[in-house]
């Protein structure tokens, strides 16, 4: 059987809308957080999740609904105590891969199982998980038109907030809670690094390129919806495990992107010879 029979196989129906629709939304995240310069977010987050996600398999929980509680345990520790930047979330990594470990070397699920939720679970992905990325980004349409205007005011404009007297707590928290969520359940799915790099990638990418902030958004989700794509075929065609795949395929446009800035740079620094 070909990768495209296996691409229009039912059973791996339900694992590539599921995919691909985290690989639309967690893009669009990862906008918000580099411009916050608060990817590391993404990873720290992540760990968290997967440590839930463990803990919940081991009392009897689907891993997408154990994943977001350690998740948003994080995300709103970190907004209620208002710390920025990404030393929170280096703690959020440790503690995370501290306690994802320890409790697959304490429960019965050992450690084969918390590898798994690092590398990703995407062809195991069902009704339930398609469920969870579908409320995901029906959550992230309704609220990001509301954040981004306010996100972006609090970075270009940091003291508009204190001076008119808003109440900014409200969207930092309403986005760090979305962000936990995007991450548990991208991580309950892709993985614990896939979920990581769908975010950072794209959004590295489009800062790159985009000529202003409504094209970085497009050039997010296509990067990560075209990436996805790619790695989704490329794993089926390979036989080789998707997560890994997926993070190859977007560092490689990541690469080949830079390094075509890099041959146009070049090539305007060359001056035309003078003609006498």
């Amino acid at each position: 059987m070909s990768a495209l029979d296996l691409f229009l196989d039912p059973l791996f129906r339900l694992p590539l809308i599921t995919g691909m629709t985290i690989a639309l939304v967690l893009p669009l995240i990862g906008a918000l957080l580099l411009l916050r310069d608060e990817w590391l977010a993404a990873l720290g987050l992540a760990h968290l999740a997967a440590a839930s996600a463990l803990l919940g398999l081991a009392v009897g929980l689907p891993a997408v609904l154990g994943a977001p509680l350690g998740a948003l345990a994080g995300g709103a520790v970190k907004s209620l105590t208002a710390a920025r930047g990404n030393l929170a979330y280096g703690f959020m990594i440790l503690f995370g891969w501290s306690a994802l470990f320890l409790i697959a070397a304490n429960t019965s699920l050992g450690a084969t199982l918390g590898h798994a939720l690092v590398d990703g679970q995407l062809y195991f992905a069902g009704a339930l998980e398609l469920t969870a990325a579908l409320a995901l980004a029906g959550l992230a349409a309704a609220a990001l038109p509301r954040l981004v205007p306010r996100l972006l005011r609090a970075r270009f404009f940091p003291h508009d907030e204190t001076a008119n007297r808003l109440p900014a707590h409200r969207w930092h928290l309403s986005f760090d809670l979305l962000t936990a969520l995007a991450m548990a359940i991208g991580t309950a799915t892709v993985g614990l690094m896939g979920a990581f790099a769908l975010v950072l990638a794209p959004a590295w990418i489009a800062f790159r390129i985009a000529p202003g902030w409504a094209w970085t958004l497009v050039i997010c989700s296509l990067i990560g919806g075209g990436g996805y794509l790619l790695a989704y075929l490329a794993a089926l065609a390979l036989d080789q495990p998707f997560g890994p795949v997926l993070v190859a395929v977007l560092i490689t446009l990541a690469a080949t992107v830079e390094g075509g800035r890099g041959l146009i740079g070049r090539r305007r620094l060359v001056r035309p010879r003078q003609v006498r």
